[in-house]
């Protein structure tokens, strides 16, 4: 299948997160779960940001969790769909208002084009996001841009073994697109370091949830707004054939009367020092004019 089968159309993922946001807490504990392993991960991190982008914050989950542990600092939230930040934005206390305490600012856009200036936020955190953006050179090349030099990127994706059990079904099914494309852990660490970013360090596990049968794992999946989006799929419904067909090609993956679904995590941190080159891949030439001048007699 051709590659740009599996590109994502941005305007199908606004759309699906915002019809899932009423339900997306209620069915998101792997979302939680790994939210939690990224704040875990923070205590052996050495940062004290006093501006942060949560980029990808759905309905702030993980936005609260870093409030309390930044209590002072100022934190973006950033995400697609609008419904999901209207769940994610606090109510403030009074007080919280007046003196303008913890300052929270909720943002609706594209990780790919952030509205924010140049070296404008000490630290990006990123859970479960870029797994909807197209390429991630675009993606990396936006955080790096945003991050003033010291500060830190914080992130989790999918891996390529996501939903392995559910892409072999339907691959046994028709010849549509119906997984999104996942990007392998090695690839994202050459990403990052083109992009700029200094001292990466990647680690990945995987997670499995079971069901009883595929019906609850596909109504999961279209809970938390993680509807098939690709360039590549079939944009008709799926007939009772079809089903039944894919729910025969799933079976063979039962386990102790189990339905597997595994998912690859991916987890990441890497830094932004000195910059040497613009977003663009532009060279910074850093002189000393003071010296320069005095080298040539001119002082």
């Amino acid at each position: 299948m051709a590659e740009d089968s599996y590109d994502l159309d941005k305007r199908l993922v606004r759309a699906a997160f915002d019809h899932a946001a009423p339900s997306y807490d209620a069915h998101a504990v792997l979302q939680r779960e790994i939210t939690d392993r990224m704040l875990a991960r923070l205590d052996y991190i050495k940062h004290a940001p006093t501006r942060l982008l949560d980029a990808g914050a759905g309905t702030g989950y993980g936005s609260a969790q870093l409030r309390t542990r930044y209590p002072n600092a100022h934190l973006l939230a950033l995400d697609l769909a609008e419904s999901m930040l209207q769940i994610a934005r606090p109510k403030p206390s009074l007080w919280q208002r007046l003196s303008r305490a913890a300052r929270f600012d909720a943002v609706c856009a594209d990780i790919d084009r952030l509205p924010l200036k140049t070296s404008s936020v000490d630290m990006v955190w990123s859970s479960l996001a870029l797994q909807w953006c197209n390429d991630l050179n675009v993606s990396f090349g936006e955080f790096y841009r945003v991050l003033a030099p010291g500060g830190l990127l914080m992130f989790a994706t999918f891996g390529p073994d996501t939903l392995k059990e559910l892409r072999q079904a339907f691959a046994c099914v028709d010849g549509y697109s119906h997984v999104n494309r996942f990007v392998d852990m090695h690839d994202i660490g050459d990403v990052l370091v083109s992009a700029g970013f200094a001292t990466p360090v990647m680690d990945m596990e995987y997670i499995t949830l079971t069901y009883d049968d595929l019906k609850p794992l596909m109504q999961e999946l279209k809970a938390i707004g993680a509807h098939n989006v690709t360039a590549g799929r079939n944009q008709g419904l799926m007939g009772r054939t079809r089903w039944h067909a894919l729910e025969a090609a799933y079976e063979k993956f039962r386990q102790e009367g189990r339905l597997p679904a595994t998912y690859e995590v991916i987890y990441g941190h890497a830094w932004v020092n000195q910059k040497t080159r613009t977003a663009d891949g532009r060279h910074i030439i850093q002189m000393d004019i003071q010296r320069r001048r005095s080298e040539k007699g001119l002082l």
